[in-house]
């Protein structure tokens, strides 16, 4: 990446953008760029800390875009948005995300790739942590914050700027991106339906791990089992590192889990040098047990010693949105988390129903889309998982306009719980949800704040707290 280069991000204050711009400010190009949350008024604070940080922003509108920029787009890149508009008009260089992502992550010489439907965020925060302890000075893309980094001058701390040689990323495959990434280390937590049907899901992860040099795969987890023995029946064997709860057949495995008010004790054991060791997690739940056996797999693919990686994890802070206590009040507790598909919901539900108290939840769909693909697992997790007197209040999905099938909408999941035997209900929006939640808490209720990619969600839930 040449020094001097201008680069202009729109939609640079997203969890995916405003990492990747710091990464590559921090490589010697000048970042400018626009969000229509800037022009809506919306998360100032963010854009005050970038304007301290020497971005210069732009109205949404196309203005600030120039030739001589590279522009970075967040996705698809659609001319119905003006600042894309804009620099096919001037003759831009336009990029997306994935693809710069991908460009800086292929040119380190040791990278790490975390894929998977669920659990990236984490075990790349974990991932990070470990190797910044062990002195290795990872540059990390990850899409959330990650609060062991996070301090008053990186309140957005979802990247860590370190050197050139290790790159550590979030891989994502909703958007086929994954298939973009060459990793030394591919690490893929679990495989089920998200955004792609599982024909084409499975054509994405093998292509990522068959060009790792190690693979790092979830026994627990049927899609991304099936992908190790296939790596084994190709004679990659030796390239594959497992990891499962209470099965001694995986490379690192985790036994008698015991569960702490914030967090997990259990025994570690690594098959090849018959160690077993006690380990402590200061983040709550099963599913982060695993989460640190993925990241435990990676560092030591990487020559991190056992001993050392597990003295970090009791360290690790956890990532922000990942089942975050926002606050207590008149012994009501208000959790923020970013649970929104069916696995990542299972995976939260069950981790609060490990202790006593009524969960008032107050999920808010991140898209039409999503509910209409997987409206019969939303309905069986939410019925499945919730207690008798548990209470589930939705908003209509998150709608920024566009052709969009709205045909399923957050009332049919609504009804689809409430058939068996649930309380949920659809309400108009998510400011109704608020009213709703506060007139049904109570003295040992946890209000939980669910839902993905609207960072004022996080603000909701904070105003939640102040009305109790």
């Amino acid at each position: 990446m040449a020094n001097n280069v201008s680069y202009f991000f729109c939609g640079i204050g997203g969890s995916g953008m405003l990492p990747l711009a710091m990464i590559v400010q921090a490589r010697g190009a000048a970042i400018e760029g626009s969000d229509r949350a800037l022009d809506q008024g919306r998360t100032p604070e963010k854009f005050d800390w970038l304007r301290a940080h020497d971005v210069v922003l732009h109205p949404q509108d196309g203005s600030g875009v120039r030739v001589d920029q590279i522009v970075v787009a967040t996705g698809a890149v659609e001319d119905t948005v003006p600042d894309i508009g804009a620099a096919k008009r001037v003759g831009a260089e336009i990029v997306t995300r994935p693809q710069l992502l991908s460009q800086i992550f292929n040119a380190a010489p040791t990278s790490v790739g975390v894929a998977g439907t669920s659990g990236k965020s984490t075990i790349t925060g974990m991932i990070a942590w470990i190797l910044s302890q062990a002195g290795r000075e990872p540059t990390v893309m990850n899409g959330a914050v990650m609060r062991n980094f996070a301090d008053a001058d990186h309140p957005f701390a979802s990247a860590l700027v370190g050197g050139t040689d290790l790159f550590v990323a979030e891989v994502d495959e909703s958007d086929g991106s994954i298939a973009r990434y060459d990793p030394t280390v591919a690490v893929v937590s679990n495989i089920s339906l998200d955004h792609k049907s599982m024909e084409e899901l499975r054509d994405l992860f093998g292509g990522f791990t068959g060009r790792a040099r190690t693979a790092v795969l979830n026994l627990d987890n049927v899609e991304t089992a099936a992908l190790a023995q296939t790596m084994a029946d190709d004679g990659r064997a030796e390239a594959v590192l497992t990891f499962a709860l209470g099965n001694e057949a995986a490379d690192y495995a985790a036994h008698d889990l015991r569960p702490l008010p914030a967090g997990m004790t259990f025994d570690l054991t690594e098959r090849s040098s018959g160690t077993r060791i006690t380990a402590t997690l200061n983040v709550p739940g099963a599913h982060n047990v695993a989460n640190a056996l993925a990241a435990l797999g990676a560092v030591r693919a990487l020559g991190v010693p056992l001993e050392e990686a597990v003295k970090s994890l009791e360290t690790f802070g956890g990532i922000k949105r990942r089942m975050e206590v926002v606050g207590v009040r008149n012994e009501i507790t208000v959790i923020d988390d970013f649970a929104h598909n069916p696995d990542k919901i299972s995976a939260t539900l069950k981790t609060l129903h490990a202790f006593d108290g009524r969960l008032l939840v107050m999920f808010q769909p991140h898209g039409f889309g999503p509910l209409k693909l997987m409206k019969r697992e939303f309905i069986e997790t939410f019925a499945g998982l919730l207690k008798a007197d548990d209470v589930l209040v939705m908003p209509e999905p998150v709608y920024y306009g566009g052709t969009t099938d709205r045909s399923v909408g957050s009332e049919d999941i609504a009804a689809g719980v409430r058939a068996e035997g649930r309380n949920a209900e659809a309400l108009h929006d998510r400011a109704a949800c608020g009213d709703r939640i506060v007139a049904l808490a109570k003295p040992g209720d946890r209000i939980v704040v669910m839902g993905a990619r609207d960072d004022t969600l996080s603000t909701f839930a904070e105003e939640l707290l102040g009305r109790l």
